[in-house]
């Protein structure tokens, strides 16, 4: 049978006999037809919200609205799903003052231009827009204390908002359960020592910190405690497929509405677990495959169908290399990853480190598995990260067996990112 696989803006395949597949385990998200197009699924979603008022609403009488929009790192249409929420802003209460903030986490500033890309000349003409910025002290006020123990720091504009509200889209997330609704707030606006506390060892070596879970996952609860700290009123949530067209639409109360788009999401992206000896998958392609810390996502999807002992294929293009300095050393530095992992977990939370947590997934998966990298990262860079480096599928599979010592049954997640691997 042929296997194909998402591999920056192209594809790989293979042939395989067929009697060597367990599983090929696919979720319905690209087949999925919606029940209308991507702008009256917007409109009907902000007509009808899910246990709030409508925006035009909450809009009135409010003279200082913020709207946490998400950053360049992540695909969101805001060009789709900011301008209605602007008008019902202006339809509720034409005299209102909103500002535009980029919840951009602890990633890098956005720039202008890719302002103008995501909302258009515009919109950036006529509204103020913010970048966050977690480490700058001027920008940031206390709200109080997460239930966990950490403080609770988040952007002072969103904290002394008449109005705060949010868009976002929701896919599966490694270890939040699922993006959208809370993560506008943490990690998006969140200070730098918030998101530390918030992804710490303790938390991330949690079993039910894992894609798809939400109940009882230590993550979630301090995320949502830390949107309804800040008085999240509103959200205008979409699930996109791997073009990016919008398929689901879901607004108003940020956690009830949440909980909606991740109930689509899950009929949607969940697979029955079908254990392999021998994992196959990607990290969705392009934009999702740029680099070898974000094919950490599509390592630990395919972590969930190992059989014990199996060795993990992943085809992710990395043309931008391993993607973080701190992480990479981490592991450049030739300490075994059980090594590494117990370190990790002895952390606490509050010396949390810039990566860890992607360092402790990674470690956590070579401390049990063997990992194949299909990419165009350099090969002494890919065993440096003790990885083995392939040039192709064919080529990835022959060098699994090896490492397995025979043939093994073959389980493939071909779209490792948007698919949650549910125990059966």
């Amino acid at each position: 049978m042929k296997i194909s696989l998402p591999y920056g803006k192209d594809h790989l395949t293979a042939q395989v006999p067929e009697e060597q597949v367990n599983a090929v385990l696919r979720g319905r998200l690209e087949e999925y037809v919606p029940p209308a197009g991507e702008a009256e699924l917007i409109a009907q979603a902000l007509a009808r919200p899910i246990g709030s008022p409508t925006l035009e609403e909450l809009a009135r009488g409010k003279e200082n609205i913020v709207l946490i929009a998400s950053d360049h790192t992540r695909p969101v249409p805001s060009r789709l799903l900011v301008p209605p929420m602007l008008e019902a802003i202006h339809r509720g209460n034409p005299k209102a003052r909103v500002t535009i903030l980029i919840a951009t986490g602890c990633h890098r500033g956005t720039t202008r231009a890719e302002l103008v890309e995501k909302f258009g000349e515009e919109i950036v003409e006529r509204y103020p827009i913010v970048v966050h910025d977690c480490a700058d002290e001027d920008q940031l006020v206390t709200l109080g204390t997460l239930p966990s123990g950490g403080v609770l720091r988040i952007n002072r504009l969103a904290a002394q908002a008449d109005l705060l509200i949010s868009e976002g889209f929701i896919e599966p997330h490694f270890f939040a359960g699922f993006s959208g609704g809370r993560k506008s707030v943490l990690p998006g606006i969140a200070a730098r020592e918030t998101v530390y506390w918030n992804h710490n060892a303790a938390f991330i070596q949690d079993p039910l910190s894992r894609s798809g879970i939400l109940e009882g996952n230590p993550i979630h609860k301090d995320m949502l405690f830390a949107a309804q700290a800040a008085k999240l009123a509103f959200v205008l949530n979409v699930v996109i497929n791997a073009r990016h067209e919008v398929v689901g639409a879901f607004a108003g109360d940020c956690e009830k509405a949440h909980r909606e788009g991740t109930e689509l999401v899950r009929q949607l992206c969940a697979v029955p677990r079908v254990p392999g000896d021998i994992v196959i998958t990607s990290n969705n392609g392009h934009p999702l495959d740029q680099n070898i810390y974000q094919a950490v996502k599509g390592m630990c999807t395919a972590e969930a169908a190992c059989a014990p002992g199996a060795v993990i294929v992943i085809a992710a293009a990395c043309g931008d290399g391993h993607g973080g300095e701190v992480f990479a050393r981490t592991f450049l530095s030739g300490r075994a990853p059980a090594e590494i992992l117990a370190e990790i977990q002895a952390t606490p939370a509050h010396q949390t480190q810039p990566d860890q947590w992607q360092s402790q997934i990674f470690a956590r998966i070579l401390a049990h598995h063997r990992v194949v990298l299909i990419s165009q990262a350099d090969p002494d860079l890919v065993r440096g990260l003790q990885m083995e480096p392939a040039a192709n599928l064919e080529d990835a599979l022959t060098i699994a067996r090896r490492l397995l010592g025979r043939e093994g049954k073959l389980t493939v997640i071909p779209e490792g990112v948007s698919t949650i691997v549910s125990p059966r």
